[in-house]
């Protein structure tokens, strides 16, 4: 694997083409890798396999060039495919052990966790790091399960692998999320709903 898993997560970028409203995604992907994404996990939950699959294979190209990971959505099958650096799934997918079976050892794997005991679970399941939310009310993805920053304070203090933030974090909430000592943050619409993407994400960059 390219990585070796020595990853950096501080800016987690998730994408959401409808956020975008018409933009190209690959060249508001590449503005936000310019203003300081680190990593980015490619969400499609309203097209076919194929369309996502060739999708994920541009996607990839210009993570390539900008030598940062690729992380797929749910889709075990599509990261297998392409041959991402990773899956990320949710409690309500495949279970991580099977997930990690499937993967191998060298790739990448993220586990949504919204408690404790589903962090811990994850990490004696494989996982390689977690995501946990939502920290704050979101309108890109709904079902979310509300975390507090005292939960999320406790889950990285007694959990060994990398912690990210994930749930409506923006420019004017990120602050309050340095005091948690979390290792990044997934942004959404705080990134690709501007209009000038690298300067949203170099001002959060900033921030945090």
């Amino acid at each position: 694997m390219r990585f070796n898993k020595d990853i950096n997560y501080k800016m987690y970028l998730v994408s959401d083409r409808d956020i975008l409203k018409g933009r190209d995604l690959l060249v508001s992907l590449e503005e936000a890798i310019l203003g300081g994404v680190s990593i980015i996990q490619l969400r499609e939950k309203n097209i076919s396999s194929l369309e996502f699959y060739e999708m994920a294979i541009r996607v990839k190209e210009l993570t390539q060039k900008h030598n940062i990971p690729l992380i797929i959505n749910d889709r075990l099958d599509i990261a297998l495919a392409v041959d991402a650096d990773g899956v990320h799934i949710g409690q309500s997918d495949l279970p991580a052990r099977v997930a990690r079976k499937l993967l191998g050892q060298d790739k990448i794997l993220g586990v949504s966790t919204a408690n404790i005991k589903e962090a811990e679970q994850a990490v004696k399941d494989g996982a390689d790091y977690i995501g946990v939310g939502a920290l704050f009310p979101t309108k890109t993805k709904l079902n979310t399960r509300c975390v507090t920053l005292e939960e999320l304070s406790n889950i990285k203090n007694k959990i060994v692998i990398p912690v990210v933030a994930i749930g409506g974090i923006n420019e004017k909430n990120i602050y309050f999320l340095k005091k948690t000592n979390i290792d990044g943050c997934a942004v959404v619409s705080a990134v690709l709903g501007k209009k000038d993407i690298k300067l949203a994400t170099e001002e959060l960059l900033n921030i945090f």
